[in-house]
């Protein structure tokens, strides 16, 4: 394969001292998560997909989308699944890395750890070992996310993690816990995270938001609320911070259009529909699993897994009372069984992936043609750190400890909303 020289500049400058540590003769562009942002806004109302690689099958799919689009991508886990799934926050950089070298990719890919969960203030102090761990193992992008705690909690939490996180590294940041229509963000909330952020010197590249976002299997089409993500990032405008789509999965593709063309938003995560799609369930336009009369998963007999394999799964399900939703815990079982698939059984399960993943990057999310925007930031900076997006515009004397424990008792929230999903 020929490789460009605008490439071969990236390839030398570009991949951060991890990477390069990590995989020293590799030729995959694995790059900060920065540098995808900053492609999609160079491009301008584009997003990319950041895939979710619950399974070796979907970051193989996803990368041959990407390389077929010619877009910039990010590959992710979340901490949660990486109880359920055999690929984890510390193994996905080799999968890429070894994947891209494998299949010639060679768009810039970021390695991204997602919903970095914390509950409680107590967890902070082990997250301050655990994260610069996933770094260490070629994690180039991360998501903190303590949106379960209160507001204090959270700003405190980030503000904390932040020395840990390396300077050139993507970060994401979260404000509301995930509970569908109910306890949405609002500007106030988000303007509070990012404010206090700001004025403590850290520079978020994401946020992600309640906005409607209901993770794994819809239930309904309510879904993803454009006119709120819009006032939100409106009101975030002078942080230049982007936006990150959690629970992409399951909406339509009108209103995906909408938040790439209509928001800021630069990242939308899918993980859901490409777990359905690479076992062969029947899923909507949207991504969507159908369902029969009975409320099972339509599984499509020339399509994923074979016959036998399915019905080894649902009824592996079955034993452990496993609801739709739990389907994803079939992950970590099942590795082994959906690697040694026949080879035609093993193509049929990427191309569904890759088909799916590269008519939402050059149809509906506008990533086409970023790959090449993504290698200028890296020649344009002459590293692969590219800098932040923002500077420091808020007094920190104003954001103290005891002053952001005093701004934040104007977001007590009403008792009763429920708990929330933000497991992945």
């Amino acid at each position: 394969m020929s490789y460009s020289a605008d490439f071969n500049k990236a390839l030398e400058i570009g991949r951060p001292p991890n990477i390069r540590r990590l995989f020293p003769h590799s030729r995959a562009l694995i790059v900060s998560g920065k540098v995808i942002d900053r492609a999609m806004l160079k491009k301008g109302r584009a997003m990319t997909m950041a895939a979710n690689g619950r399974n070796a099958v979907v970051i193989r799919a996803a990368l041959k989308a990407a390389q077929r689009a010619n877009a910039a991508i990010i590959i992710e886990i979340a901490k949660s699944e990486s109880t359920y799934c055999l690929i984890n926050m510390w193994n996905l950089a080799q999968y890429v890395d070894s994947f891209c070298n494998e299949l010639g990719i060679t768009v810039p890919v970021a390695v991204h750890a997602d919903h970095f969960g914390l509950k409680k203030p107590l967890e902070v102090e082990s997250a301050q070992v655990d994260v610069p761990s996933m770094f260490d193992f070629g994690i180039t992008s991360v998501a903190i996310d303590a949106s379960h705690m209160s507001e204090e909690e959270n700003l405190l939490a980030n503000i904390a993690l932040n020395p840990v996180i390396p300077s050139w590294a993507g970060y994401e940041t979260e404000v509301g816990e995930i509970r569908g229509k109910e306890g949405l963000s609002t500007p106030d909330e988000a303007l509070f995270l990012i404010q206090g952020l700001n004025a403590h010197g850290i520079f978020p590249d994401w946020i992600a938001l309640n906005n409607g976002t209901s993770h794994g299997i819809e239930e309904s089409d309510a879904g993803i609320q454009v006119e709120l993500t819009k006032k939100i990032h409106d009101a975030l405008e002078p942080y230049k911070v982007s936006g990150a789509q959690h629970g992409t999965s399951g909406n339509s593709v009108e209103r995906l259009k909408r938040i790439a063309s209509e928001t800021r938003t630069t990242k939308a995560n899918v993980a859901t529909a490409l777990q359905m799609l690479s076992w062969g369930v029947k899923v909507n336009e949207y991504g969507n699993a159908i369902l029969d009369e009975s409320g099972n998963f339509i599984k499509l007999p020339d399509q994923g897994v074979t016959e036998k394999l399915w019905e080894e799964m649902v009824s592996y399900a079955g034993g452990k009372s496993w609801k739709k939703g739990d389907y994803k815990k079939l992950n970590l079982p099942f590795e082994t069984k959906l690697l040694s698939q026949p080879p035609e059984i093993r193509r049929r399960m990427e191309d569904a992936v890759e088909d799916f993943v590269f008519d939402l990057l050059a149809n509906c999310f506008n990533a086409s043609d970023t790959a090449p925007l993504a290698l200028e930031e890296i020649l344009r900076a002459g590293s692969y750190d590219i800098g932040p997006k923002g500077s420091r515009i808020e007094d920190p004397k104003e954001w103290t400890k005891e002053k952001i424990v005093e701004k934040a008792k104007n977001f007590r929230r009403e008792e009763g909303l429920p708990a929330g999903n933000f497991e992945d």
